[in-house]
């Protein structure tokens, strides 16, 4: 059992350790046997690479992209998500089941993006919208927001009724009761949900390759861009690579915690 945890630890590692080794590598020993290297020992580290790429404007404009996106894109999905899963947990619909909502909801983020990406980009189009960072919000916001639903709900399921009707009767109305008392009891379901929309839209790229051409690209579609008229520019793969996957990492490391919280509360229980 140890020896196949340090070959899934390995695998796994792997593309990160090899990213960090080609962005410091000289490129002159990129393609050389010692291409799997230590620094120091079998060659000298350099940041020319990062230098050299993030001197160019394209990749501060996709970095900026990605973060405008990704940012406003999970704060709707929250947002909305928050809402309507409060809606569904607390209120009872005539017309149809609450279970039956959120099924449809859930089956809205199983539904592959392929399916959708023409009549996007056509309706995007239509709209004037192509290339622009709004149109790729409003599409994660989209592809989000049933995620969202189904976390909230099953968040504000667990939370017990008696503590929102004790501020009904000391007078609150439905919408500070919400306010007051469930918003700060849903907290950790909260911050999970947004972390994981964030991480959703950060790494999109299907989407992003379809409706932004030039100055709405992300880092994951500038990312593909990194092969040249001579080959793939190895060097500045890595760096963005690294750039692409280092912060998401590093929030998620931090909030832990909260990620493995919402992930239980999004387990579906009727």
């Amino acid at each position: 059992m140890t020896v196949i945890l340090i070959i899934i630890v390995v695998w796994a590692v792997f593309p990160l350790y090899w990213a960090v080794i080609v962005s410091i590598k000289p490129r002159i020993e990129t393609f050389s046997v010692t291409s799997v290297a230590i620094p120091f020992v079998h060659f000298q580290p350099t940041l020319k690479n990062w230098i050299e790429d993030f001197q160019h404007a394209e990749i501060r404009q996709a970095v900026l992209n990605s973060v405008v996106v990704s940012i406003i894109s999970a704060l709707f999905a929250l947002f909305l998500g928050t809402l309507a899963g409060y809606g569904l947990a607390r209120f009872k619909f005539h017309m149809i089941k609450n279970k039956d909502l959120t099924v449809w909801f859930l089956s809205q983020r199983v539904l592959p993006p392929v399916v959708v990406v023409i009549p996007f980009f056509l309706i995007m189009k239509t709209l004037r919208l192509l290339d622009t960072r709004l149109a790729l919000i409003l599409v994660y916001t989209t592809f989000n927001l049933p995620f969202a639903v189904v976390i909230m709900r099953q968040m504000f399921k667990e939370l017990p009724d008696e503590i929102e009707e004790a501020a009904l009767v000391d007078g609150c109305t439905y919408f500070g009761a919400f306010f007051r008392v469930a918003l700060p009891l849903a907290a950790p379901a909260i911050a999970a949900t947004f972390i994981l929309c964030l991480a959703f839209a950060w790494n999109e790229m299907l989407f992003a390759l379809t409706l932004a051409q030039k100055d709405a690209i992300t880092l994951p579609v500038f990312i593909a861009g990194s092969q040249q008229s001579r080959g793939v520019a190895f060097w500045f793969a890595a760096t963005r690579a690294l750039v692409a996957a280092l912060p998401p990492t590093a929030l998620a490391l931090f909030i832990q915690p909260f990620i493995v919280r919402g992930l239980t509360f999004g387990a579906i229980k009727g």
